[in-house]
C-alpha cells in the first residue's frame, strides 16, 4: 500500500502542491493501480512473445511526388508586400550601427 508519506515525497519531487484531500485521493488511487499490478504479475505469460510495439510496423513507401497547384503569381496574390518575386517581411532583428 502506498502511503501518504510517499504521495508527498514524489509531490516534492515533481514541485506539485497538493491540498490534503488531494493526497488522500492520491493514496487511494495509486493503491488501486498497485493492486491492478498484482493482479497482471498473477497472470500465466509462459510461451506468449513480448509487445513490444502496439503500432503497425511495416512502413509504406509511396514515391515522392511534386504537385504544382498554384503559379507563384497566385501564391503571391495574397501577400502584403513582395520584393522581386520574393515575400518581403519586417526586420525582426535590428542591425547595431556599428557594425
Amino acid at each position: 500500500m502506498i502511503s501518504k508519506d510517499e504521495i508527498l515525497h514524489v509531490a516534492k519531487l515533481a514541485n506539485l502542491k497538493l491540498q490534503d484531500d488531494e493526497v488522500d485521493d492520491f493514496v487511494s488511487q495509486l493503491g488501486k493501480i498497485v493492486d491492478m499490478e498484482g493482479n497482471l504479475a498473477s497472470v500465466d505469460t509462459k510461451g506468449i512473445e513480448p509487445t513490444y510495439n502496439m503500432g503497425d510496423t511495416e512502413t509504406v513507401f509511396r514515391e515522392d511526388k511534386g504537385i504544382h497547384t498554384q503559379t507563384r503569381e497566385q501564391m503571391l496574390e495574397n501577400v502584403p508586400e513582395t520584393d522581386n518575386n520574393l515575400i518581403k517581411v519586417p526586420t525582426i532583428v535590428d542591425k547595431e550601427d556599428d557594425e
